[in-house]
């Protein structure tokens, strides 16, 4: 008998009661609220100039909000969903889309890990040690590829210092765990300077068990996730040097990552009959992982390592007729063995590079732009058992185009991009080459002082990746067998993005609207064929797609401190034509929010919402059961001589709900974490 749960208005009507009375008195219009800055849109400069969805957070919120990986940081977000493969791998889920439509950046360039290829593949950041996040949902081809359908999430960090210390010094520590998971995390970062040159250092060590699953309704005790636990250790140096026109660094970065697979399910596959006739048979591996095993007794993990290098340089006024010059390189040796009993069953390799070149010119006749090129090569590897994508060389390059022009109340901005790709396979497979133009317009019209309507139509189009084209055999972590095509297609775009806003005010809100035709829409299709050992077999196919969707959230800024608010997001993706649903499909979210703050150094908030059941399900996908989730927080910023601290407490799950993410491969057999407090010190001087 299932208990019944209370709808989200009651229980946010009854936590907030207490403090309406005061708050309502008194709310003078003339409230300001300071706009963030947007690094990756470098002629908006912040999201109210933007002509599609922004959110920014920042590194305030990030000190006593950040989670372990990038999709848990940012899921709160309208709009946005992590792929919850566990503790160790959650990539941001935007608009329904995720993997390569999805393009996660470090300053502007490639992460340059293998994130995009599978749902278990970790996203080489540690949102810990991050400055800032930026997230541009909807198409963001012109400045960052094709490819970013979806959206863009840029990453801006510390370790290459664009500034000196005003001190001459600056250090920052921090320390939280948590009782879900067991977890500890230590962080610390040091900046000094010497002269024109600034020095950097900062690192990461995380432990933590596999993580605890929430209550069950017959009162048994409470079980962990088998394979859940995550330790992780990251180290950067870095050094830049700083004029008053700007600056040029370098930096290193190792990471390691060892994660357990969750629901993973080893099979031993073969093929019998050809042709049309060919037919997977995966046989058990003699055992399962169930609920039973914990991590030291044989249950596969991922032992993951990225070697990377950045160069940075940016300068104000580089020469006549334009304003400001950025470059950008990366250069990363990733690999990561999936090992199980001991020895590695497949092991991935990556060596890759992308640079970057932005100029932003002077206006002409009105208009403001910038230009550029992109260039990135990536060779990938996968040998052992479970080497299920060839040896590829991929070559991508690109120039692009963005300009803005402003007259009176309206802002314009027009974009173009072409890109060229060719991937060299090592195997009987045939070479691919694809090239792409994608276009944008957009406007932002004030039509009334804080209110803003903004619109933006693009075409874009995707060049297939390497893994679309030539997969072809088992993949244990999904318990997939999955088979490429090497005759897919380019895909295009028409992306309609509307929206209306209110910036400033005691009332603050933003409503978008928007809807993406893809023809030629390239998916891993389940085609209903069971192998054995719980395996799907999964064919990449090209067809006509739709994804429509809204996204909205509204604040009340109270005269007292108090600011509260709801949210809500909703996305259908499907084939046209009546063709089905697409799968892992986010369900629809509807919530309601707070944030207080008691004192001058006291902070609260809380945020209760309702994930929908999900019944549009895509062929011989389950539907997926809704839940409640009510988290809260409290901060406290205090000063100590000359250190400055934060001490904060964190309420994930706090109706201990068993849950589960439809945007998840392994949903039927995960469950997200149960009940967890997380508490945290972070020091800075």
């Amino acid at each position: 008998m299932k208990r019944p749960i209370p709808f989200p208005f009651t229980a946010v009507a009854l936590s907030i009661a207490p403090w309406l009375p005061s708050a309502v008195s008194a709310a003078p219009e003339e409230l300001q609220l300071k706009p963030a800055f947007i690094h990756a849109s470098p002629l908006s400069g912040t999201p109210t100039r933007m002509t599609t969805p922004a959110e920014v957070i920042s590194a305030e919120q990030l000190a006593s909000q950040g989670r372990s990986t990038l999709g848990e940081t940012i899921e709160h977000l309208p709009g946005v969903r992590g792929s919850s493969f566990g503790a160790g791998a959650s990539r941001p889920v935007i608009r329904g889309m995720d993997g390569a439509r999805v393009k996660v950046l470090s300053d502007g360039i490639d992460v340059l890990d293998a994130s995009t290829l599978s749902a278990d593949h970790a996203v080489t950041t540690e949102p810990l040690l991050l400055q800032q996040i930026e997230v541009l949902k909807g198409p963001a081809t012109l400045l960052y590829g094709g490819g970013a359908v979806g959206g863009v999430v840029n990453l801006l960090d510390r370790k290459i210092p664009t500034r000196l210390p005003d001190d001459g010094h600056e250090v920052q520590l921090g320390w939280q765990g948590n009782t879900v998971a067991n977890e500890s995390t230590f962080m610390a970062g040091a900046t000094l300077g010497l002269g024109s040159l600034a020095l950097r250092a900062e690192g990461l060590k995380r432990n933590a068990d596999a993580y605890r699953l929430a209550g069950h309704e017959d009162g048994s005790r409470s079980r962990r996730q088998t394979g859940s636990y995550n330790d992780t250790d990251t180290v950067s140096l870095g050094m830049s040097w700083i004029s008053d026109k700007g600056y040029t660094g370098l930096a290193y970065t190792r990471q390691s990552n060892v994660y357990g697979l969750l629901a993973h399910e080893h099979g031993h596959c073969h093929t019998h009959g050809q042709g049309a006739g060919l037919h997977w048979h995966c046989g058990s591996h003699g055992h399962g992982h169930g609920h039973d095993h914990d991590h030291d007794h044989g249950v596969p993990y991922i032992d993951m390592l990225q070697k990377r290098w950045d160069f940075r340089s940016e300068y104000s006024d580089p020469f006549a007729g334009f304003s400001n010059i950025k470059l950008r390189l990366g250069h990363s040796d990733y690999q990561h063995a999936e090992i199980e009993e001991g020895s590695v069953g497949t092991r991935f390799d990556s060596r890759s590079t992308d640079a970057r070149l932005e100029l932003t010119h002077e206006p002409v006749w009105g208009w403001r732009g910038v230009l550029g090129g992109q260039t990135l090569r990536r060779d990938f590897e996968a040998t052992g058992e479970e080497a299920y994508v060839p040896q590829t060389l991929t070559r991508n390059h690109a120039l692009f185009l963005l300009e803005e022009y402003q007259h009176g109340n309206w802002r314009y901005e027009l974009g173009l991009r072409h890109e060229w790709q060719d991937i060299a396979v090592k195997s009987q497979q045939k070479d691919r080459n694809h090239a792409g133009t994608s276009l944008s317009l957009g406007t932002v019209w004030q039509f009334w002082p804080d209110y803003q309507v903004t619109a933006s139509v693009s075409r874009s189009q995707r060049l297939p990746v390497a893994e679309e084209l030539y997969a072809f055999g088992p993949h244990a972590a999904s318990r997939t067998v999955e088979i490429g095509n090497d005759r897919l297609k380019k895909e295009t775009s028409h992306n309609l993005d509307l929206g209306l806003h209110k910036t400033q005010g005691r009332v603050t809100f933003d409503l978008s609207l928007f809807q993406n035709r893809i023809n030629d829409y390239i998916h891993g299709a389940d085609t209903g064929e069971r192998p054995g050992s719980d395996y799907r077999v999964i064919e990449y196919r090209q067809q006509n797609a739709l994804f429509r969707g809204a996204e909205a959230q509204a604040s009340y800024h109270f005269s007292n401190g108090l600011t509260a608010g709801v949210f809500g997001d909703h996305v259908r993706g499907k084939l046209r034509n009546g063709k089905g649903n697409l799968a892992r499909i986010p369900a629809e979210r509807l919530g309601v929010r707070a944030e207080y703050g008691f004192t001058d150094q006291l902070d609260g908030s809380f945020s209760f919402y309702r994930v929908m059941r999900q019944t549009q399900i895509a062929d011989y996908e389950s539907k997926t059961s809704g839940y409640n989730m009510l988290n809260a927080s409290l901060a406290y910023n205090g000063q100590y001589h000359d250190t400055g601290y934060t001490l904060y407490l964190r309420g994930d799950n706090l109706l201990n709900i068993k849950a589960r993410e439809h945007t998840s491969f392994i949903k039927d057999q995960v469950q997200l974490p149960g009940r967890n407090l997380t508490l945290g010190l972070k020091l800075s001087f």
